[in-house]
């Protein structure tokens, strides 16, 4: 690494992200930048991204990988595993570029996932794995929710637009 916790501060970088507009990363910075202050990290850079896991375009996540690699930080801090990604082979390349890299991994959900040995790899596909389930019964429970809502004769999506009206 050439960066020891002996040597000086540990650099830090955080990720945060959420799938929709409507929603927002509040809920997760305030637990990753109090995990970068009990360990004694400088927290460096912020990725802040709103775009679904599933989307292939995702700008942050794309930047943050090329700073890891050129050693603009020592560790990223995530709020959990799943905002690297919610399929179970994206998620397991970006932690592979992570490890490449020598970037730590830190997860406030997932302790385990900045420990070292064979067991972080099986758990690390694990946990990959449910994510992606989840994102699947989630789509599921969409769909289900706006049919049930179309036959009780419920609008669904954005209301339309007013055209406003010239004389």
């Amino acid at each position: 690494r050439g960066h020891g916790p002996h040597t000086r501060t540990r650099r830090a970088a955080i990720l945060l992200r959420v799938s929709k507009d409507d929603q927002t990363t509040d809920n997760q910075r305030p637990d990753c930048e109090q995990l970068a202050r009990v360990r004694g990290f400088e927290v460096v850079r912020i990725y802040e991204e709103t775009a679904s896991g599933a989307k292939p375009d995702r700008a942050q996540l794309a930047a943050m990988l090329a700073d890891a690699h050129r050693g603009a930080f020592d560790v990223l801090i995530i709020w959990a595993l799943d905002r690297l990604g919610r399929s179970m082979f994206e998620t397991i390349a970006a932690v592979q570029k992570l490890d490449r890299a020598h970037v730590e991994l830190v997860s406030v959900r997932e302790p385990w996932l900045d420990t070292g040995g064979p067991a972080r790899a099986l758990l690390l596909v694990i946990f990959a794995w449910v994510a992606e389930q989840e994102r699947g019964r989630m789509i599921e429970r969409t769909i289900a929710g706006m049919a049930r809502a179309r036959r009780e004769g419920k609008s669904i999506g954005r209301p339309e637009k007013a055209i406003p009206m010239t004389l």
